[in-house]
């Protein structure tokens, strides 16, 4: 069974809570990521998402003015890179979101996992 560590990616951006939608999604543009990670003195206080972006966009929000702590989803569900594929899966599809952050022993971000990454290596025979 693959670990959570072995699926990650590990490039993820970490944003303010006072950044703006517009600059947080360029960022995410361009190294093509649909989540990042939240922080605020150093700790995890929430993630972004694509679809948080789109709700912000269909409420006609003005990007430059926005700001992620309006639109984030705060205080994330998490896992730890030994998390199984399946079991990271398994929490993603009963909460009906695609992204979970990972946490190091110490609660540090060390990476996100998507839906996708995580079903595809559950799929790969071991």
């Amino acid at each position: 069974m693959s670990r959570i560590l072995d699926v990650m990616r590990s490039n993820f951006i970490e944003v303010a809570p006072e950044d703006t939608l517009g600059e947080v999604a360029e960022r995410m543009t361009a190294v093509n990521v649909g989540a990042v990670a939240v922080k605020d003195s150093g700790r995890l206080i929430g993630i972004l998402t694509e679809r948080d972006l789109l709700k912000a966009m269909a409420a006609r929000v003005h990007s430059s003015e926005a700001r992620v702590r309006e639109w984030m989803t705060g205080d994330p569900i998490t896992a730890t890179a030994d998390t199984d594929a399946e079991e990271a899966a398994r929490v993603m599809l009963e909460h009906g979101f695609r992204h979970l952050p990972v946490l190091d022993d110490g609660g540090r971000v060390i990476g996100i996992v998507s839906l996708r990454r995580v079903v595809s290596a559950a799929q790969t025979p071991a």
